[in-house]
């Protein structure tokens, strides 16, 4: 199974921190804060990320520019917040100087040694409340990169705020591997529950992009059909701007937002999915906003501002049935 290296739970949760996940974050106080004005390579390089702040930004840095954190771009993404990426570089901060973990490797030492790319994957984590469900959050990139400080970070920021647990899945790019880390991150999350003091029910998987393919395929097939530990499909998938298509008989609730200008996803092709899942009686919520394109993350300043938080309704009704 996937996680016969993990024996020893010690070596599995090693990361920024201490390493006490009952720590609230925010219990310590933090000097300095990052601002716009931040180097993106002094984030990178603060000793409160450690090894880990490297993957904070996409390892293929061709993908991204900017200098600061104020002056981030992202390819394919659009409607960048520099707050909204402050605030999270500024949690995470927070939290690993509070003694939380906010970091964990997904695979063992010897698992990386055996390949290296593995090196480059791992779960950010932004607590929650002990016991609430988790969500993994997976941003796309084109399965070239990981756009996560726009795609994965912020959404996972927000539900922690809601209460939950929320993990930015940080993975190798391609369709296969990019699965196969995710499989191995819901494999980890359950094998390490306890530990992480996340609730394993009704759990939900979030993705934009190539991301949102990700969250759908592990959606319709299970963690297993990619290598994971035999568990249960999500209880929520939260999908974004996507082609993707596929289904089977047997879908988790689904919601969906995507922009009526999206060059890359067509919104009809979204809707086409999710009529033919309603018309199974899986219980669905469609949105596509006016004037927006690829790429939008939370939406901030747009038309689509919000949606996460019906989402997170839309999640938190699953968890009431």
């Amino acid at each position: 199974m996937l996680l016969s290296g993990l024996l020893a739970l010690t070596l599995a949760l090693t990361g920024c921190g201490e390493g006490k996940p009952g720590n609230p974050a925010g219990t310590a106080a933090v000097e300095p804060l990052f601002t716009a004005d931040t180097p993106i390579e002094d984030v990178m390089a603060d000793p409160a990320f450690g090894e880990e702040g490297r993957l904070l930004f996409p390892v293929q840095s061709h993908y991204y520019s900017g200098e600061t954190l104020g002056g981030l771009r992202l390819t394919y993404y659009s409607h960048i917040d520099p707050d909204t990426t402050v605030e999270i570089v500024n949690s995470l901060k927070s939290r690993s100087q509070a003694g939380e973990t906010v970091f964990y490797d997904i695979y063992t030492d010897a698992e990386k040694a055996a390949d290296p790319a593995k090196a480059d994957t791992g779960l950010f984590y932004f607590k929650g409340e002990p016991g609430k469900p988790f969500a993994v959050c997976n941003a796309g990139g084109a399965f070239a990169f990981v756009g996560a400080m726009h795609d994965s970070f912020p959404h996972a920021l927000e539900l922690s705020k809601h209460g939950y647990n929320a993990f930015a899945l940080i993975y190798r790019p391609g369709a296969h591997t990019a699965c196969d880390d995710l499989a191995r991150a819901i494999s980890f999350i359950f094998a390490n529950a306890e530990e992480l003091e996340v609730g394993t029910g009704c759990y939900s998987l979030w993705g934009g992009s190539a991301g949102a393919r990700m969250a759908a395929y592990l959606g319709s097939y299970g963690p297993a059909a990619f290598g994971g530990d035999d568990l249960p499909q999500p209880g929520t998938v939260v999908m974004q701007y996507t082609g993707h298509s596929d289904y089977t008989e047997h879908e988790p609730p689904t919601f969906v937002t995507v922009g009526d200008h999206d060059g890359i996803a067509d919104w009809r092709g979204m809707e086409r999915r999710i009529n033919a899942l309603s018309a199974m009686g899986v219980d669905t919520e469609f949105h596509h906003y006016p004037g927006l394109g690829h790429g939008f993350g939370l939406g901030v300043g747009t038309a689509a501002e919000g949606w996460i938080d019906d989402a997170i309704a839309f999640w938190e009704k699953q968890i009431g049935n």
